[in-house]
């Protein structure tokens, strides 16, 4: 299940939304094809083959829980924000907004490595400065993504802020100037504006 776009703040994009690594699932699924196995050996014991049966059937419905856990699992980078949400029923998740980021950790051991998978640790200013996220399928790609997303996002934010720079009195007066020459004010209307500005100083 992707992310859901009413989520999103205005202007704002998904650039990335994974799921758990595929490893999520090697528990439900193993014990799964284990009792498969053995209640087919078993076949001529028939109280051993029912309760491996019984078996297959209750690693099945743990295997589908796992899997609702699974679609519902969402760890999304956006322009704006790193986002983990969880929960089938009942709902839970973080929002780190990508300026406070100070550092993305990855951590994966030798088998993590071999399979593509690891742990992500972001630090963060507030109370819960530390996060860890597991099971983040390829997450050096990741850490990469969020590292470009958040240079993005200081770049957006530097432009803005030149944006809303007021001017300064000199250059406010330049450009009266400006419109004076062209004709757009006359010498008196540039005058008294000017001495308003300079009475500002």
């Amino acid at each position: 299940m992707p992310f859901p776009r009413k989520l999103l703040n205005e202007g704002e994009d998904v650039v990335l939304d994974i799921h758990p690594h595929w490893w999520f699932f090697t528990g439900p699924v193993s014990v799964l094809v284990l009792t498969i196995v053995g209640a087919v050996a078993a076949r001529e014991v028939d109280v051993l083959r029912v309760a491996l049966l019984l078996g297959c059937l209750a690693s099945l419905g743990w295997v589908a829980w796992r899997y609702a856990r699974w679609s519902t699992t969402n760890f999304t980078i956006t322009t704006d924000r790193l986002i983990f949400r969880e929960g089938v029923v009942a709902k839970r998740g973080k929002e780190i907004p990508l300026e406070r980021l100070n550092d993305i950790a990855v951590s994966q051991s030798v088998f993590e490595r071999i399979i593509g998978a690891g742990d992500l640790t972001t630090e963060s200013g507030g109370e819960r400065g530390q996060q860890v996220f597991t099971d983040i399928p390829k997450p050096f790609l990741v850490q990469n993504v969020i590292y470009t997303e958040m240079e993005r996002s200081g770049a957006r934010d530097a432009a803005r802020a030149a944006g809303l720079r007021q001017p300064s009195i000199p250059e406010q007066i330049e450009k009266l100037d400006e419109l004076r020459q062209r004709g757009i004010i006359t010498r008196a209307e540039f005058e008294a504006k000017k001495t308003q500005l300079l009475d500002r100083m």
